[in-house]
């Protein structure tokens, strides 16, 4: 029987994924305590990765929905690394967001607003977190947008 979160997210629309496999020689997640370090995820969707570069060939909105797809496989990662059980969540401690923008655009928080916005739906005030909005001048594949993540477990 689906808990409180997965619930959530079902009305929301969202099916979590399996979590993706790591592109290079790294973990997917880390835990530490009650925390549980998730290593950049990436945009993707159903076509594979989101690319693009904010400021260039992307709008914000479009980097936003990256920024949301990046949320939704943090919580697959996190799912995975709760063995299953995502209903052990705690709260979201930190997201860390790096969006492949141009060195002229400002906005990468509005672009991250669409992890956060996301996290904050699907999880109430257990979505609120501390966070950094980065720029960077290229991301792995192309993408749009990665983010980490740590999350404090029960």
């Amino acid at each position: 029987m689906p808990g409180k979160i997965e619930t959530r997210l079902a009305e929301l629309g969202v099916t979590l994924p399996d979590a993706p496999a790591p592109a290079a020689n790294y973990v997917p997640y880390v835990i530490v305590g009650e925390l549980v370090h998730v290593s950049g995820q990436v945009s993707s969707g159903a076509g594979g990765f989101i690319t693009g570069k904010l400021g260039a060939d992307m709008e914000v909105a479009a980097g936003a929905a990256a920024a949301r797809s990046c949320a939704i496989s943090l919580l697959s990662q996190l799912k995975a690394a709760c063995g299953g059980d995502i209903e052990r969540l705690v709260r979201v401690v930190k997201l860390t967001g790096f969006v492949n923008s141009t060195g002229d655009f400002t906005d990468q928080p509005k672009v991250i607003n669409g992890a956060s916005d996301f996290l904050v739906e699907a999880l109430g005030d257990a979505g609120r977190h501390a966070r950094s909005a980065v720029s960077a001048a290229s991301l792995p594949f192309g993408v749009a947008v990665e983010i980490e993540a740590i999350f404090q477990i029960a």
